[in-house]
């Protein structure tokens, strides 16, 4: 499957028997919104809600961990989601929190996932039908295994910051990058990983809301400092804008890793150094 789908594609493939429905959408506390209950109220016909905000580790410290192979299957299953599958991701968040399903899907083992295009804000602007409710599909078998390779732990990112093998590129606004604004949790510090770079995950969407592409794209990868030849880890304050950067990066032909702990574990720990100002 392509990397992105479009409304008028998905409108032509709904109800299609391999294919199913997934709305990542996930909000902060401060949106001050209900992803489940948006969901129930208006989704996309045989859409299910995948629930991003509980599926994580809920062992970890760190907000939005990986959780276990066998829980993320475990909620597929219950979704309906079989192996081979195709599987659309779409979202209604200012975080476009459906790029952090995606690289879920893809750490997972899943290849056959596709995003859709504008969100479903595109889909409504387009007077598409919507439904209402919770869908439930029947469970199936769901198989996931867990690819190191995409991700970056904690350790890892402190041997990169001797190596500098990996470029490190941070999705946070600039002013949190910088430390001008401060973390608003009173344990974890201002700035960013040492040696790192910025590019805000909102700078790669055209203004209907669409992913870039192409040399547009590109550009904004160049003015950040990227060499999108050179491995890339991706980080931002707790897992979820990395991944816009990771999928940003994959349309460019480039397959990039996701520092899952990001900031959130980084700035909390008193042993990791720390920069601030401008990269």
């Amino acid at each position: 499957m392509d990397p992105l789908i479009s409304t008028d594609q998905l409108a032509r493939e709904l109800g299609a028997h391999d294919l199913r429905i997934l709305d990542a959408t996930y909000f902060l506390p401060e949106h001050g919104r209900d992803a489940p209950a948006e969901h129930e109220a208006a989704h996309i016909p045989g859409a299910a809600f995948l629930d991003l905000a509980s599926l994580r580790d809920t062992d970890s410290p760190h907000p939005n961990m990986l959780p276990s192979a066998d829980r993320f299957a475990e909620r597929l299953r219950e979704l309906g989601v079989g192996d081979g599958d195709r599987i659309v991701l779409y979202d209604d968040t200012p975080l476009r929190s459906s790029a952090r399903a995606w690289w879920m899907l893809r750490s997972f083992g899943v290849g056959e996932v596709t995003i859709l295009d504008g969100g479903l804000a595109k889909w409504r602007a387009e007077n598409r039908p919507l439904a209402s409710g919770r869908e439930r599909g029947e469970p199936r078998a769901f198989t996931a295994r867990l690819d190191p390779t995409r991700l970056r732990t904690l350790d890892q990112m402190r041997a990169n910051l001797s190596t500098g093998a990996e470029q490190v590129l941070d999705a946070r606004s600039l002013a949190r990058f910088t430390g001008e604004e401060p973390d608003p949790r009173p344990h974890v510090a201002e700035g960013h990983i040492p040696g790192s770079r910025n590019l805000h995950y909102s700078d790669l969407f055209e203004p209907d809301g669409t992913w870039k592409r192409g040399e547009a794209l590109r550009a904004e990868f160049n003015r950040a400092g990227i060499d999108l030849s050179r491995p890339l880890v991706t980080t931002c304050n707790s897992g979820v804008t990395a991944a816009v950067l990771l999928f940003a990066a994959h349309l460019l032909g480039t397959d990039a890793a996701l520092y899952d702990g990001s900031w959130s574990e980084w700035g909390a720990d008193p042993h990791t150094p720390k920069e601030v100002g401008a990269a």
